[in-house]
């Protein structure tokens, strides 16, 4: 039975599987629309003019919110840890509540979410050394982030949603995921990513990526990479297993 890609979860993604759809020899099956190469200008290719329209891109940018792509942004769920120097009374985890404030003790409320983890550690600093605490040190970190997750999906081992280690790339993602399937096509491995409401998709070849000839690409919380299957091997695949049956079969009429 020919294998299939696991897609789910994502709406516009499918989107990617019509940009992939150009005839191969003639055949227009929907698997064929999964294992072709998008052959579009790879610099602007639209599903339609909508807003929210998938465009593909050579590369993607990095999110406007994470300081020139070296930072995520605080997001509302996140909890944070609050480590004040020598004051173990003012250390403790804070959740970023639904208005995308924290409490903390003595300053109350401050609001953090849609800033970076250094803009908030200096603001929580300026309180509490405004009226409480000469010269404090503090360090805050993300404990826990509902926001900083990647899923990763089609032709991988576990296809799932992964928290996102800071600093993550494409690799690292499919790493997450177990590594590639039989099946699966290195060169059609695809990364989404939601930019001010314009979903935007770019294809990476991991092949050149692990051989060093293109760079391993950061991704960012909300990302999504979907690997594709290869035509070819799902044929050999196919292959091996009527091989498989048919073998039994024919060393039986085997005088």
């Amino acid at each position: 039975m020919m294998a299939k890609p696991r897609l789910r979860h994502y709406g516009a993604l499918a989107a990617v599987a019509w940009l992939a759809g150009c005839t191969v020899g003639g055949t227009d099956s929907p698997q064929a629309r999964l294992t072709t190469p998008v052959t579009s200008s790879p610099a602007a290719v639209s599903t339609g003019g909508a807003a929210g329209a998938l465009r593909q891109v050579p590369e993607l940018p990095a999110p406007p919110a994470t300081v020139g792509g070296t930072e995520q942004p605080v997001a509302v769920g996140d909890t944070l840890d609050i480590s004040v120097f020598q004051v173990p009374d003012l250390s403790r985890p804070a959740q970023v509540d639904s208005t995308g404030r924290i409490t903390l003790p003595l300053v109350g409320t401050l609001p953090v979410a849609g800033k970076p983890l250094r803009a908030v550690e200096a603001e929580i600093t300026r309180a509490y050394g405004t009226n409480y605490l000469q010269n404090p040190q503090i360090t805050v970190s993300v404990k826990d982030s509902v926001s900083q997750r990647v899923t990763v999906d089609g032709e991988v081992v576990r296809s799932g949603v992964y928290p996102l280690p800071q600093t993550a790339s494409l690799l690292d993602a499919i790493a997450l995921g177990g590594g590639l399937s039989k099946i699966a096509d290195a060169n059609k491995v695809y990364v989404y990513r939601d930019i001010n409401g314009q979903k935007l998709v770019a294809n990476y070849n991991v092949a050149d990526i692990r051989a060093g000839q293109r760079s391993d690409p950061r991704l960012y919380g909300g990302d999504v990479v979907v690997v594709f299957s290869s035509g070819s091997k799902i044929a050999m695949q196919n292959l091996k297993e009527a091989l498989g049956v048919a073998t039994p079969i024919a060393r039986l009429a085997i005088p």
